[in-house]
């Protein structure tokens, strides 16, 4: 298939803040789709003011709706942001959030190893919760938040995109329909090129969960997940590491019982494309810019016919993963699903850095 035009430019793909830009534009002036949100709506607070909390505000206003609170550690940025998105409220502590009676659910954005610091609070007093990926440090993490979630009776969600596109949801059905024969193989890769000039910045600083499992190897693992039959259950790889101990590059091979492979490539220092192509008996899928696509090509292995799919729209893509949410506290039980494939995706991420030796400050 040819490049998602939102992300690519005619000198070839540019970042993911840029294509986010670049698909918000597309959609500029177009009415906001009716079958997005269908469910009873939410009173939405976002804790963390960063790049992925400003594109959800950004989302919600594309259907008109604003959020309702925000909290950060800094309070001076909460309020350039509150300003910035017309937000209702901004909140002196992250424990006047939790109280707040007139806040249904809550975005956490913050990075990841501190995921659970907030989710504990946020799920005891009895809020749903969307978890930016990835949704805990690790599966002890998130077992933990699962069962203070079903405690509290709450909706807790991971905000992988993948989860929510879609086009996965549809090409998932049609699989699930035999359309497309038995699933045997997914080859997956990820690659992005970030500089060795600050290591202490988010993608290897171990201190920040660094590493390039956590911040895009829960992508891959995601989308192959969702087009196998089981969890896989084999797993063999290699890796380098940075110099900080954090994982750099990687290689790796996933099997479960039913004999479907998964193949990937990770990097942070070295640019690939991010291409997923899933073979069946009967076709394959190709999805490039896999993590918020919103089309895909099939080749039928029969005569080569290919088969172009467009599902979604790329510029909704959080609002897709909010909609989810307020589904399955309307008690969509598929919605609530997907929280088994998260867990899934953490338990092999758990193995491979187990394998690299890759440990964080807060797991020794």
């Amino acid at each position: 298939m040819g490049e998602n035009k939102a992300t690519t430019t005619a000198g070839g793909p540019i970042d993911a803040a840029a294509a986010a830009r670049a698909a918000f534009a597309s959609v500029a002036g177009k009415p906001f789709p009716a079958d997005i949100f269908t469910a009873p709506e939410l009173r939405w607070a976002v804790i963390g003011c960063g790049v992925i909390a400003n594109q959800m505000a950004e989302s919600l206003a594309l259907a008109g709706r604003r959020l309702a609170g925000v909290a950060n550690r800094t309070r001076e940025k909460a309020e350039a942001f509150a300003q910035a998105h017309n937000v209702g409220r901004v909140y002196d502590s992250f424990e006047d959030l939790y109280r707040d009676p007139e806040i249904d659910a809550i975005y956490i954005t913050t990075p990841h190893n501190t995921h659970i610091t907030y989710l504990r609070p946020a799920l005891a007093a009895g809020k749903h919760v969307l978890c930016e990926k990835a949704i805990t440090l690790n599966g002890e993490e998130l077992a933990e938040a699962r069962h203070i979630a079903e405690a509290n009776d709450v909706v807790l969600m991971d905000a992988t995109t993948i989860l929510h596109m879609p086009l996965y949801t549809e090409l998932c059905r049609r699989a699930e329909a035999g359309e497309f024969g038995c699933m045997n193989l997914a080859q997956v890769n990820f690659g992005s090129f970030k500089p060795y000039g600050d290591l202490t910045n988010r993608f290897y600083n171990p201190k920040l969960a660094g590493g390039a499992m956590l911040d895009i190897g829960v992508y891959a693992l995601s989308i192959a997940r969702l087009f196998m039959a089981s969890q896989p259950d084999e797993v063999v790889s290699l890796a380098n590491l940075a110099s900080t101990g954090v994982d750099e590059t990687s290689g790796f091979i996933t099997r479960n019982a039913e004999g479907q492979l998964g193949v990937f490539s990770l990097s942070l220092h070295s640019k690939q494309p991010k291409r997923a192509v899933i073979s069946f008996e009967r076709c394959y899928i190709e999805v490039n810019e896999y993590p918020r696509a919103d089309r895909a090509t099939i080749v039928w292995t029969d005569n080569g016919r290919r088969e172009e799919i467009t599902v979604g729209e790329e510029a909704y893509a959080l609002c897709y993963e909010l909609a989810d949410l307020e589904a399955a506290v309307a008690g969509d039980s598929s919605k609530r699903e997907l929280l088994d494939y998260a867990t899934d995706v953490m338990a092999l991420m758990d193995r491979l850095r187990g394998d690299w030796g890759v440990v964080y400050p807060e797991e020794r």
